[in-house]
């Protein structure tokens, strides 16, 4: 097993992080970390990877863009992948970008670029047929997208119909919705005076407009759509992106204003400090400029890997600190009990928003930064949700300023704090007695991603474990209106839609119940993976780390050349009653590792058993795991959360309250029913529109979230959408709401 500093466990660690990360910024738009800390953890990711190649995986983060699409949306498969772009720190990242770009095209002459300012905002692309606006996209995770047609149909300064002749039949273009300063600034203003929750920067506001499920409320938000890049259909506009760009202008697409076409690497550099230094003034907010090589020829030469292109970069500003001061130190008690630090800060303006409190990370990072109260500190924010501590002035610091001691007991319950060996994180060990993980565990349970509880937020949460009457999530299901009613602000009617909405809970998928459990390690990914690898309930709980783990063969480090040596060291060795280990540590097998002797030992007792087993037993042969992805430590996680008789009851209580699900069947068999179908859904239905995809998916379906010719079926509830429309041009097959039953039950129509 690799030790803990071994570049194996760091790329793991790297790449947890990362996944995380990316999830809370693409996907719910609420990230935890800087920019430029997450910059961070991608270069050195890189950097590992550049300097081990053998350990890249398919699933790095690295080999990856953005974060997979929102279930609650359709989902878009995007004819041109919509790529990331690579990144650019400091004038010589810059300038290696220039050199390799010259060096690939194998030209001395100053590269033609086109630059503009990097909006922050939020990726879309945009699909018109004969000039009419017919879909919508978030990049989601390159590949796939979430569908936000009606939404972007919203959009003031969007056309909804090229303007002008000549435009492709099929045209689309890629480019970035956000919301400009002024805009965002009447927005937070309105939710300040309604008593609402203001939005944390403009990039935030841009996609939480965006991906509302009701297009009304994205109308009522000002964004703004400027076209950047070009997709599928585009090609053929012009030689060069400027020029093609300038067209899409004349047809109404907004352009950037900024844009202009520069020379080289001196070119670059000066538009670079230009910006920088308009950077304040411009009426949206920006994170650093772009630049393309213009010739689109040199663009297809120069190629993409998996998730950036050769031919692009952008230059980042560097983020913007200031200097505070540390009033004191907090801990935040999160779902899991973790612990994090938090600084309670002197009050400081960056980049527009007052700061007053920052991250900490975890207890490592609080004492290897050593930050105390009383201490000024640089404070770095650069737009995002959670500002960050850089680094301590020691020369500043107080002189009676002292460390921060370890905390024993937990700020919220009382209960003891333990940091196991090997991890950052302190953990109060007060479980569901502590009201603050209470909390947090059933804000879990009721999101929307897990039981979808509507009208179960956290005022409301708070008022139920304060009030006594809820001490796990099976508790839930025991309310009644009389206890409702006696709640501050509950009225008749929202008791009586909570009780429905409870009610509705009870009737879920697997995944979504796996998932509201709140195991540790397990995110929504791993729960459907989990769910259609064991089918039910029963079956996991009942698992063995060996059936997380991939199955293998012989004693790994052993490969055919090294098998075959060490049969014939044993071929020639006594037939007496030696010991194994003895025999193992006395042979002098060519290039044989001592390491090697537990596991053989383990594998083969006595000489007898290896003599029997013959040498191809000694090979080592990985087997494909039953859940891709789920490790060591996920496993350990899984099994530990079962194990615990306190999670068992409250299994066993959910049940006994009606929660149940339809079991998953695996998702690759073409034993199942529906298995080879695509389906489409359009309108609504008694139940989620989640639950009855997630029900077709487990009968072996396809489902997707436009129609097209590869469409079999379209499904249609009340109030169908323009997919109705669509799938008859095409002589698609539609079934109704009367023939949900029987195809839920696996039977097709005749």
């Amino acid at each position: 097993m690799a030790s803990p500093s071994s570049p194996a466990d760091r790329i793991a660690a790297l790449r947890r992080q990362i996944q995380y990360h990316s999830y809370r910024y693409y996907v719910l738009d609420d990230p935890e970390i800087p920019d430029a800390e997450f910059d961070r953890l991608m270069a050195e990711l890189r950097d590992l990877e550049a300097r081990y190649p053998a350990l890249i995986t398919e699933d790095s983060p690295t080999q990856k863009v953005g974060g997979a699409p929102l279930d609650r949306f359709p989902t878009v498969v995007h004819r041109l992948p919509m790529l990331s772009l690579e990144n650019a720190f400091t004038e010589a990242d810059l300038r290696a970008f220039d050199t390799r770009v010259r060096k690939q095209l194998d030209r001395e002459p100053p590269i033609d670029y086109l630059a503009e300012p990097k909006l922050d905002g939020l990726a879309v692309s945009l699909r018109y047929e004969q000039g009419r606006l017919v879909q919508g996209a978030t990049r989601g995770d390159g590949e796939r997208g979430e569908e936000v047609t009606e939404q972007v149909r919203t959009i003031r300064n969007l056309p909804k119909q090229l303007q002008g002749t000549g435009w492709p039949q099929v045209l689309e273009v890629r480019g970035e919705v956000f919301l400009p300063l002024a805009a965002f600034n009447t927005l937070n203003a309105q939710a300040r005076r309604s008593g609402g929750q203001p939005f944390a920067n403009p990039r935030n506001a841009a996609a939480g407009s965006l991906r509302q499920l009701d297009p009304r409320i994205t109308a009522q938000r000002p964004l703004a759509f400027r076209c950047h890049s070009l997709g599928a259909g585009a090609e053929s506009i012009a030689s060069t992106l400027r020029d093609a760009l300038i067209q899409l202008q004349s047809w109404g697409l907004p352009i950037s204003s900024e844009m202009q076409l520069v020379q080289g690497l001196a070119g670059c550099l000066a538009y670079y400090q230009r910006m920088a230094q308009l950077r304040d003034a411009l009426p949206y907010e920006i994170d650093g400029v772009v630049f393309k090589v213009n010739e689109l020829a040199d663009q297809a030469r120069l190629g993409a890997s998996s998730h950036a292109p050769h031919w692009a970069i952008a230059y980042k500003f560097p983020p913007q600190e200031g200097i505070t001061r540390v009033e004191r130190i907090l801990f935040q008690v999160g779902r899991t009990g973790a612990l994090t630090p938090v600084a309670q800060l002197e009050p400081i303006v960056l980049n527009g928003a007052r700061v007053s409190r920052a991250t900490l990370h975890n207890w490592d990072e609080l004492r290897r930064k050593d930050i105390r109260s009383g201490d000024r500190v640089y404070v770095r924010r650069a737009g995002d949700v959670i500002p960050e501590v850089v680094r301590v002035i020691p020369e500043k610091r107080p002189a009676d300023a002292k460390p921060v001691p370890l905390p024993d007991r937990c700020p919220a319950c009382g209960a003891q704090v333990l940091k196991l060996q090997g991890e950052a994180i302190l953990r109060c060990s007060g479980g569901l007695y502590c009201p603050a993980q209470r909390k947090r565990t059933l804000e879990h349970f009721a999101s929307r991603r897990a039981m979808d509880i509507q009208g179960l937020g956290k005022q409301r949460i708070a008022q139920l474990v304060e009030t006594g009457w809820v001490q796990d999530p099976a508790d839930l299901y025991q309310l009644d209106q009389a206890q409702l009613l006696g709640l501050e602000g509950m009225g008749e009617r929202s008791a009586r839609n909570l009780l429905a909405a409870l009610e509705r809970s009870k009737s879920t998928t697997f995944a979504r119940f796996l998932y509201a459990l709140g195991i540790p390690e397990v995110g929504w990914v791993t729960a459907r993976k989990l769910a259609a690898a064991f089918g039910d309930l029963d079956a996991l709980m009942q698992a063995t780390k060996a059936d997380f783990l991939p199955p293998h063969q012989g004693v790994r480090g052993i490969g055919p050349k090294y098998a075959q040596a060490v049969w014939e060291w044993v071929q020639g060795s006594p037939e007496g009653a030696i010991s194994p280990s003895d025999w193992w540590k006395k042979q002098r097998i060519p290039r044989f590792s001592a390491k090697l002797i537990p596991a053989l030992e383990a594998r083969f007792p006595t000489l007898a058993a290896l003599r029997e087993a013959g040498p191809a037993a000694l090979i080592h042969r990985q087997g494909k795991p039953r859940v891709v992805g789920v490790g060591e430590r996920v496993a350990e996680a899984i099994l530990g959360f079962f194990a615990s008789d306190h999670n068992r009851s409250v299994i066993q209580k959910l049940r006994a309250a009606g929660v149940h699900w339809q079991p998953a069947l695996p998702e690759a068999s073409s034993a199942q029913p529906l298995a080879g179908k695509t389906f489409v859904i359009t309108g609504t239905f008694p139940e989620p529109r989640e639950t009855l995809k997630q029900q077709l998916l487990n009968l072996g379906a396809k489902v997707r979230g436009s129609v097209s010719k590869r469409t079999d079926y379209l499904l249609v509830g009340e109030k169908p959408g323009s997919k109705l429309q669509k799938a008859r041009a095409l002589g698609i097959r539609i079934l109704g709401a009367e023939a949900l039953e029987r195809l839920l039950q696996g039977k097709l129509p005749d």
